[in-house]
């Protein structure tokens, strides 16, 4: 293809790429990402158990999720149940896929999170007369919160990336319109460079929002 009609390409296809970044990408992570982590919080609670059924069910959750692939997780859910009678649509396939990978991976983020902070802030607490309900919601999981930070955040930003995986069960979000855009130019070179600039600069964003996120807590850091 002759520069100028690469270019002419190129900004033809970025509004498109874009709005299924926006309409798709974002809002596919974010709600997978949400939901993983309130399923993180309590398999990491699980896991604390002293309970060794507890305990246990909740390894063997993180082990089955952190052993296998995350695309083959996707294709059971949506390709596998409607075999045992459970049809599940292309999106909240997606969403329960993402939020399962995610919850088996943040769940021993959470878990060495909360194991870091020092077992006098425990003492401290129940010295004041809280519960460890309390002590946990109040003390423990604001300074256990600046430990995960990082972790989660990287976690966050490998998300948006895995979300090009949905595209094999047909939920258009960016990299599927890519696929598109693609296969009628015949131009996949310049269309899925494109795409990957467009992940890029939104992974760079997230990187600037976690280190204004990690000095934000820093003030529940017992020092």
């Amino acid at each position: 293809m002759v520069p100028d009609a690469a270019w002419q390409l190129f900004w033809s296809s970025l509004w498109p790429l874009v709005s299924g970044a926006i309409t798709g990408t974002i809002p596919l992570a974010l709600i997978s990402f949400a939901l993983g982590l309130v399923l993180a919080l309590f398999v990491a609670l699980m896991r604390l158990s002293r309970n060794r059924v507890v305990s246990g069910i909740a390894r063997g959750y993180i082990s089955v999720i952190r052993g296998t692939p995350l695309l083959v997780q996707l294709f059971i859910i949506f390709y596998g149940l409607p075999s045992i009678g459970l049809t599940i649509d292309p999106w909240p396939s997606a969403i329960i896929a993402f939020s399962l990978n995610v919850g088996g991976y943040a769940a021993e983020v959470i878990r060495a999170a909360i194991l870091s902070v020092h077992k006098g802030q425990w003492e401290a607490a129940y010295t004041i007369g809280m519960s460890r309900a309390r002590a946990l919601r109040r003390i423990i999981l604001p300074q256990a919160a600046r430990v995960s930070v990082p972790p989660l955040s990287n976690t966050f930003i490998s998300l948006v990336k895995d979300t090009s995986l949905a595209s094999v069960i047909l939920v258009t979000e960016m990299f599927r319109v890519a696929q598109r855009i693609a296969a009628f130019s015949q131009e996949f070179m310049l269309i899925y460079i494109e795409a990957a600039l467009i992940y890029w600069v939104i992974c760079l964003a997230l990187s600037s929002g976690q280190s204004a996120l990690e000095k934000r807590l820093d003030r529940y850091v017992a020092h």
